[in-house]
């Protein structure tokens, strides 16, 4: 599969005609060629969105959210080819790759709807004869850049939004799968928007961050979003900060799910298991840490292992698996260190099989401590951590012992008193008797600490992608003091 830049309404080579491959993960085999930004194919792209700003932020939200509706249809009638690509160039399960398109064209449509919601309001001023409003207005150029783990999802979140707000965009595609996010430059581009409006760059891995720094600095850009870990969202703030330029991060998580005493067990066990090892773990959202009451706490481990031992792992283009490829050899064993280290420190493995090269089978691991590297690294793969606790205390401060604040879940029959815990778990996300793992398009969603800051979503999207004015009418005559 080739891929080309979308710069304008122009499919475009790289400017030095360079090119890189994008490979699956679990056969090695090249499944794209995709287009290499260069620096200036960088600026180009920033060039057309500014030359597109004026006339697309001058429509009225009634044609944008039309076009936005058509572009939500577009991206379904896309549907089977965003779910291949993806597959291929992620080795991700078709169950994934299903979910990420119908969330994907959910966000369209939720965008489409807030194009009537850009309001603002009239304030009291004490000035006689003055009207006072307070407006918000679409901000410019913005630049997202949009990880390969939920690429759909992911890519669309980057730009439907701003689009609403009547910005234009650059979506910068990762290096992983290209194809996908290529692939959203062109449903928006068929459902008719008008040239610059959403430009996507691919660029080869030894060029991000040369591209990343051109996007950033370009005059013309006036929001960056970013979605991604925490070590590179810390490089694109202080890189934006630099060009005062606001910034919304989502980025790394280290999700914990309280299990409290009064817990509905077989609840419980259900939400672990699909927000532990839904896309192999490789979500940002995952559960990672499950803090158990001491006195459930061998019931729910026996349960959680008979569940995680059924789950079918394998290749998933040849097989229905619930565990498909991790997106690298490397990714891989990075989460299978963690295993064997914190085994070797007393962790006790209750399920999971050994690693196939880049197929680790869904892992639970019983008696994990703060001493070991798993309690604190994001592990991003395909296992969980079960952590023993006596009473909410201490499971509250174990849920916040971590650098990370995205996602969190309280299970408890009680639900006043999961409310309560909630109010007191760090993060910008939890869900009482639910997964971790939950988006919905008009949801406020982001973290806080290590996890980023800023909301993508419903109204909480609209403030990010826009500026607020103050802006006033005299109706009478002035009086001045000299």
């Amino acid at each position: 599969m080739d891929v080309k830049l979308l710069i304008g309404d122009r499919d475009a080579n790289a400017s030095d005609g360079k090119t890189f491959s994008c490979n699956n993960p679990l056969s090695g085999e090249p499944v794209t060629n995709a287009a290499a930004a260069t620096v200036a194919d960088a600026q180009a792209a920033v060039d057309a969105a500014s030359a597109a700003f004026p006339a697309w932020a001058a429509i009225g939200p009634s044609a944008r959210r039309e076009m936005l509706l058509r572009a939500a249809d577009k991206f379904e009638e896309k549907r089977g080819a965003f779910a291949e690509t993806m597959i291929n160039e992620i080795g991700t399960t078709e169950v994934w790759a299903q979910f990420n398109v119908k969330l994907a064209a959910g966000i369209i449509r939720e965008a489409a709807a807030m194009t009537t919601q850009i309001g603002g309001e009239v304030i009291p001023s004490d000035k006689p004869g003055c009207v006072s409003m307070a407006v918000r207005q679409a901000a410019g150029v913005c630049v997202g850049i949009a990880p390969w783990n939920a690429p759909i999802i992911l890519g669309v979140r980057a730009v439907a939004m701003p689009l609403a707000c009547g910005n234009t965009v650059v979506l910068k595609a990762s290096e992983l799968c290209p194809g996908t996010h290529r692939l959203i430059g062109d449903v928006f581009r068929d459902a008719g928007l008008p040239a610059g409006t959403v430009n996507v760059i691919s660029n080869a891995p030894e060029d991000a961050s040369a591209v990343v720094v051109a996007l950033i600095a370009a005059p013309a850009v006036k929001r960056i979003n970013f979605t991604g870990s925490t070590r590179v969202g810390r490089v694109i703030a202080t890189t934006a900060a630099q060009h005062l330029k606001p910034v919304l991060l989502e980025l790394g998580g280290k999700a914990p799910l309280i299990v409290l005493d009064d817990a509905d067990l077989d609840a419980a066990v259900n939400a672990v298991a699909f927000g532990a090892f839904i896309n192999q773990g490789q979500v940002c959202m995952s559960t990672e840490r499950v803090i158990v009451d001491n006195s459930v706490a061998d019931e729910f481990v026996r349960k959680l292992a008979l569940k995680t031992s059924s789950l079918p792992s394998g290749d998933p283009r040849t097989k229905r698996v619930v565990v498909g490829s991790m997106i690298s050899v490397n990714a891989a064993k990075h989460a299978e260190a963690l295993i064997a280290e914190a085994v070797a420190d007393g962790a006790v493995k209750v399920a999971g099989g050994e690693r196939e090269g880049t197929i680790l089978p869904a892992t639970v691991l019983d008696h994990v401590t703060p001493k070991m590297r798993i309690f604190v690294e994001e592990s991003f793969g395909p296992s969980v951590s079960v952590i023993r606790v006596s009473g909410v205390e201490e499971a509250i401060k174990v849920a916040n012992d971590t650098e990370y604040g995205l996602s969190a879940a309280v299970f408890s029959k009680d639900v006043a008193r999961a409310l309560t815990i909630a109010a007191r778990i760090e993060t910008g996300i939890c869900h009482i008797n639910g997964p971790t793992v939950h988006d919905e398009a008009q949801m406020p969603f982001g973290g806080v600490k290590g996890s980023g800051y800023g909301r993508f979503g419903g109204k909480a999207g609209v403030d990010e992608f826009t500026d607020l004015r103050w802006i006033t009418i005299e109706t009478g005559p002035q009086h001045y003091p000299f």
